[in-house]
């Protein structure tokens, strides 16, 4: 199992929100770069990035810190936010990001996600944000009828990588992650998962860690990497073990 340390981009700079709100950020590091190098020197395999503002605007917006953090590590960078077409994809690929993630695009054009699996086999994961285990979108701004289940089960032959299930009301709380419905989600689909959403201490990352069996692939986490209540290493090596 993989952890995935957060970096959250608003204004060029590594933020968390609370519950998905913009108007609720909390910078912890003006220098995306240099974050994105102490979790790689702490052991970190991989590391998870969102475009905030690229989320709410459907466009890459803090496309300068990106390639930033991607010319300061070597380990592979996933990134979501603001990718809505091939033309996207393909420049963040090109530019040396290991996957890319859809996540509104999932929902208003899910032909993208095949074409994009179909033409970078492996490159590909679909974010499903969640509100009550319903689908929103547009940067968690906009919440629909359709279920976490029913969209991830659209995609199970079209060669996506991994499910990043986020729990929004869970997000930047370290109220613990929503474990069950991770699971849930895992046995429905042959699609790897990554948990994602209130992530607080290692206790929670061995509760997930027990869930493995069920398809649960991965952990992202970031305000309690942030705020020193999860050590780097000992939660790569947790997870790992």
């Amino acid at each position: 199992m993989i952890f995935f340390p957060a970096i959250d981009l608003k204004d060029g700079r590594c933020v968390r929100l609370i519950k998905g709100d913009m108007a609720q950020a909390t910078v912890f590091n003006d220098s995306p770069a240099a974050q994105a190098r102490d979790f790689e020197t702490n052991g970190c395999q991989w590391i998870h990035v969102v475009d905030l503002n690229g989320a709410f605007a459907g466009a890459p917006v803090n496309a300068a810190a990106v390639k930033a953090i991607l010319a300061a590590v070597k380990v592979p960078v996933q990134l979501g936010g603001g990718i809505r077409d091939m033309a996207t994809v393909t420049a963040w690929l090109e530019a040396g990001v290991a996957r890319v993630i859809l996540g509104t695009a999932a929902v208003k054009n899910p032909l993208l996600v095949r074409d994009a699996c179909r033409a970078y086999p492996g490159k590909v994961a679909v974010g499903i944000d969640a509100k009550g285990g319903k689908v929103a979108t547009e940067g968690w701004a906009e919440a629909g009828e359709l279920t976490v289940i029913e969209l991830a089960t659209r995609f199970v032959d079209a060669g996506v990588a991994a499910i990043i299930h986020t729990d929004i009301d869970r997000d930047g709380i370290l109220a613990g992650p929503n474990v069950a419905a991770s699971a849930e989600l895992a046995r429905a689909v042959p699609i790897p998962v990554i948990v994602s959403g209130g992530v607080a201490s290692l206790d929670d990352l061995k509760i997930v860690k027990a869930h493995a069996a069920s398809g649960i692939a991965g952990v992202i986490s970031g305000r309690a990497i942030y705020d020193g209540r999860i050590d780097l290493r000992q939660a790569v090596e947790l997870l790992a073990a």
